[in-house]
């Protein structure tokens, strides 16, 4: 296995190499992105479950922890006006990180077909340059795939992350929004 890490390493062009260690990087800033906010997202979603519940039970405020507090406590009447203000907030925050991962998602592809063509490239060089036979090619094209396979590996973990925080976010806003509703309700 290491004998095999060591020898495509010696074979493959710098530039497969170069995008396969972009693509590494790629991979684990969105898993850190991923975790961080699906981690905090999902406890923010827990406060403002709660917040809502509180609320069809009967309280006449929203729970300390809900999003929408600060705002509701640094007004002096609730309005519609600032319920909105405090939504929008909301969104803002919730939608933190989406676009990185949705930007990783579509580029990744396109970063590991660079690294396959230059290799691709590379390999015909060789090829001229010896007498080849297509053994040589095949290996030299089987080698150079690995930088498209990583981009499509790369992506579909971005893609999914995306989709799930995605949906995440959707959840805390629309509850951030039944919220706001029912404030409006009983006040008038």
């Amino acid at each position: 296995m290491i004998n095999n890490i060591i020898d495509f390493y010696l074979k493959s062009h710098p530039v497969t190499i170069g995008v396969l260690a972009l693509l590494a990087v790629y991979f684990i800033v969105l898993n850190w992105v991923f975790f961080y906010r699906y981690f905090s997202l999902n406890t923010w979603l827990k406060n403002e479950s709660a917040s809502l519940e509180a609320l069809l039970l009967g309280a006449t405020r929203v729970n300390e922890n809900s999003f929408l507090n600060n705002f509701v406590k640094s007004s002096n009447f609730i309005s519609k006006e600032v319920l909105q203000l405090g939504q929008l907030a909301a969104t803002k925050e919730a939608t933190k990180g989406l676009s990185i991962l949705s930007v990783f998602a579509s580029t990744t592809p396109f970063i590991g077909l660079f690294g396959t063509v230059v290799s691709i490239l590379d390999t015909f060089t060789h090829i001229g340059q010896t007498t080849g036979s297509m053994s040589v090619i095949s290996t030299g094209v089987s080698d150079a795939l690995i930088a498209t396979a990583a981009g499509i590996f790369v992506a579909i973990f971005s893609y999914t992350y995306h989709q799930i925080l995605k949906r995440l976010s959707y959840d805390v806003i629309s509850h951030i929004q039944m919220q706001s509703d029912a404030l409006l309700a009983r006040k008038a």
